[in-house]
């Protein structure tokens, strides 16, 4: 005789399971999938700050850095671009669309330290890193201390 083990969560999570199935295929019935495919997002956006820069790091994939636009306006930096919906796949052939579709615009305050003149951008495996470098003047120095005699 082989032994079962119990687990009595185990209906539970099958009836949850089935409850979501059932409410994603009837909500899915009152939406077009042109128009799930084409909802709002916006990227995921990491900014740290180093003794010489401002880093920012944007997850962009699946877009063309063309389709891009990256600028620096009144102390504030400006990320604008567009994820597009793929139109090779027929719409009535697609079992589910997840993924989000659309254009974005994104902006962040800058410090008056950033040497925005000086901007560098990489595109690389979907990430956007964009360097600011700070002015001199903000960039930390070190002070030597002499040590008197007396």
């Amino acid at each position: 005789m082989a032994i079962i083990r119990w687990e009595p969560f185990r209906e539970l999570v099958t009836s949850q399971d089935a409850f979501n199935r059932l409410f994603n295929e009837t909500v899915s019935r009152f939406f077009d999938t042109s128009e799930l495919a084409t909802r709002t997002w916006t990227p995921a956006v990491d900014i740290y700050e180093t003794d010489h820069d401002v880093v920012l790091k944007a997850e962009l994939p699946g877009i063309d850095p063309k389709d891009v636009e990256v600028r620096v306006e009144d102390g504030s930096l400006y990320l604008k671009g567009e994820r597009k919906f793929e139109k090779e796949v027929k719409e009535q052939n697609y079992h589910r669309v997840e993924r989000s579709y659309g254009s974005f615009v994104r902006s962040f305050p800058l410090p008056a330290s950033v040497d925005a003149d000086k901007a560098q951008a990489e595109y690389k495996h979907g990430v956007l890193t964009l360097t600011l470098p700070k002015r001199e003047e903000a960039k930390p120095k070190t002070i030597k201390i002499s040590v008197s005699k007396n």
